[in-house]
């Protein structure tokens, strides 16, 4: 079967490396290189027989990644880390770039692999480390912010080293090979922005119009490997076209459905990508070189973690991020495969040099989530040696805060909950490490610490010690287990409200000492349920007795194991016993007509009338005067069975 049967194959076995390395808690990425090793050539038993037509098609792969990035890429998420982003990236490019070039000629490399080298192993892994932050909750951190900003910038310097590397062994001169290049990326450039931004996003609005989903996904992949196409006929990289088409689409209005739609066409294309590279990788040439190999990188590991984390001190960032730069961005990136393919194409990069990067590579990815890992262990360990740094608060009164709520993180929850407690002026304290979300907080005049609310020393500005509540929103539970960790580490007594996302979080939160959790999805679910019985006209009396029992299903394990009996969560289970209710008065009811005092409500059934609404007005503590008619919404107070004992009398 030729073709088909190698890809049946490659993606068999990339399912059962990426399912490995997930188990692992390792990146899938590992898993198809490994998957590769299996089917190649190398190792025997099941093979792939047409290794160069899976590399042609694993070249798709390299553009659509390219492709997404750059309808991910905005020069708005480069705003709140500009100056690392834009001036700090560059700078560790160029240090890591000579620490390579410097280690290649200590080991006997000529000048251009050394070169090639440097370049190689400059460039950060924007999955891995992806992938690393997410598993560990620290999305949305300000490190996780830098980090990202920094890989951007990292991507995009991909560009130009596809461009100026291969030009590096010719024998015309580099000035003009560069000159020549460089004016058609500009020509290429300008007619993209110049026309590509009116004319493809004007082609995806007619595609889009004709409401056909499949449609629509050929017609962004055509975009994006035409544009492609066209600038490899004009010389450039493949690559850099499907970049910039990527970039164009971006700032339509379609740009986040065309990266939705492309995800896993991406994903599967880069999958054949990976597994390609792995079949290049000899066992028995890495074991030959094992020495070397594995003094390589611990020269990148220690090299270029001290640049990473020397250029976060030097811009300016104290506290996690610099330790965190430095033990998360260490490793060498998927781009590097493609300088690597590219090198090795254009006859500048040996066998030998080119199995030796790529053991390398795989290494210092592998050991990624291990030595992210230990960010807060070495934090911890650094403040013990060394006196911290403070952290940045803003719109802090100058007397400080008493009795206030600290609320970690300033998203759409946490921002609504500061809203409704300004209401009743309670004092608070937002804590959010995404500086977007401070700026938009500050501008609401709210107080707001600008850090990681897993710090301890955040906290402690935040004045934790004298509050009292801490409220957690992060929706992530590693995130939200370390806050609460840390809130009773600094006030053992703090009363602690969080965010569960689902039923065994709330017995899981319970377990690690909270006082309260709440789980959107569920009080979501039953908002729904209560709409959706209003429009069924179910009586309110039936929907809020239904829905009282299901809420306390729900957090039958806060109730049933929490002794203390917590003030706010006493609440719940007592429900019941006295509700506010609305109840309509319909045609035919034996109270229509008749005065509150007439109708003796209070006496014969224990309830008390509270309020009406009579055709959108309230009357509120109506009189015993106050006639009853047809349609009239009741407010009433009683408990369960007064309640059941109104409704019966009512007729309603």
């Amino acid at each position: 079967m030729g073709i088909a049967a190698d890809i049946a194959i490659i993606v068999v076995a990339a399912l059962l490396g990426g399912f490995a390395a997930q188990k692992l808690k390792q990146p899938v990425v590992l898993g198809y290189i490994l998957a590769g090793v299996l089917v190649g050539p190398h190792t025997g038993g099941v093979t792939v027989s047409e290794i160069h037509q899976v590399e042609l098609l694993a070249e798709i792969g390299v553009a659509l990644m390219l492709f997404a990035l750059g309808l991910e890429f905005s020069l708005k998420e480069l705003k709140p880390v500009r100056g690392i982003a834009l001036i700090g990236t560059p700078l560790q490019i160029v240090l890591t770039t000579v620490l390579g070039f410097g280690v290649g000629r200590w080991i006997g490399w000529g000048n251009i692999p050394s070169l090639w080298f440097g370049c190689l192993i400059s460039l950060s892994s924007t999955m891995v480390i992806l992938k690393t932050l997410m598993s560990q909750g620290r999305m949305g951190t300000l490190s996780s912010r830098v980090m990202i900003g920094m890989l951007i910038v990292q991507d995009l310097a991909v560009v130009p080293m596809v461009i100026i590397l291969p030009q590096l062994g010719a024998e015309e001169g580099l000035g003009n090979l560069l000159l020549w290049a460089s004016i058609k990326a500009i020509l290429f450039l300008g007619a993209m922005f110049l026309l590509g931004t009116r004319l493809l996003p004007f082609i995806i609005k007619q595609i889009a119009r004709l409401e056909s989903r499949e449609l629509f996904l050929v017609a962004i992949t055509a975009v994006g490997l035409g544009v492609g196409y066209a600038t490899y006929l004009i010389g450039l990289s493949f690559a850099l076209g499907a970049f910039i088409a990527g970039m164009v689409l971006s700032e339509s209005d379609y740009g986040h459905q065309a990266l939705a739609d492309i995800i896993p066409l991406r994903d599967y294309f880069s999958l054949l990508f990976f597994v390609s590279v792995g079949m290049l990788i000899d066992p028995a040439m890495l074991l030959a070189n094992l020495k070397i190999t594995l003094l390589l990188v611990l020269v990148v590991f220690l090299g270029k973690g001290l640049i990473f984390a020397g250029i976060g001190r030097l811009m300016g960032f104290r506290n996690v991020v610099p330790l965190a730069l430095g033990l998360t961005m260490f490793q060498i990136g998927e781009f590097s495969f493609v300088l690597l393919r590219t090198g090795q194409s254009s006859g500048v990069i040996s066998a030998e040099l080119y199995n030796i990067v790529l053991n390398i590579t795989i290494l210092t990815m592998a050991l990624t989530p291990f030595v992210s890992g230990l960010t807060s262990v070495a934090y911890t360990l650094r403040r013990k040696w060394s006196k911290t740094d403070p952290v940045q608060t803003i719109n802090i009164p100058d007397e400080g805060l008493r009795a206030h709520v600290v609320i970690a993180g300033g998203g759409r929850i946490g921002l609504f909950l500061a809203r409704l407690l300004q209401r009743f002026a309670i004092p608070l304290v937002i804590v959010e490490s995404n500086y977007r979300r401070v700026e938009k907080i500050q501008l609401e005049g709210f107080s707001v610490i600008f850090g990681d609310a897993c710090q301890s020393e955040t906290l402690q500005a935040a004045g934790i010690g004298r509050a009292s509540l801490l409220a957690v929103t992060a929706p992530e539970m590693d995130v939200v287990r370390t806050v609460i960790k840390a809130g009773h580490a600094a006030n053992p007594n703090i009363q602690i409200t969080a965010r569960a996302n689902n039923l065994d979080n709330i017995k899981e939160l319970q377990d690690i000492g909270i006082n309260e959790s709440v789980s959107p999805e569920c009080e979501a679910g039953l908002e729904m349920a209560r709409q959706a019985l209003a429009h069924l006209h179910v009586s309110a009396w039936e929907t809020q007795s239904l829905l009282d029992k299901v809420r306390r299903d729900l957090y039958a394990p806060l109730f049933e194991t929490n002794e203390a009996g917590g003030t706010v969560s006493a609440f719940r289970p007592r429900g019941s016993l006295l509700d506010l209710n609305w109840v309509e008065l319909r045609e035919g009811s034996s109270l229509q007509g008749k005065t509150i005092a007439d109708a003796d409500i209070r006496k014969k059934t224990g309830v008390s009338v509270v309020g009406v609404i009579r055709q959108e007005r309230f009357y509120p503590n109506p009189l015993p005067e106050f006639i009853l008619l047809p349609g009239d919404m009741l407010a009433i107070i009683g408990s369960a069975k007064q309640l059941q004992t109104f409704q019966m009398i009512a007729g309603v």
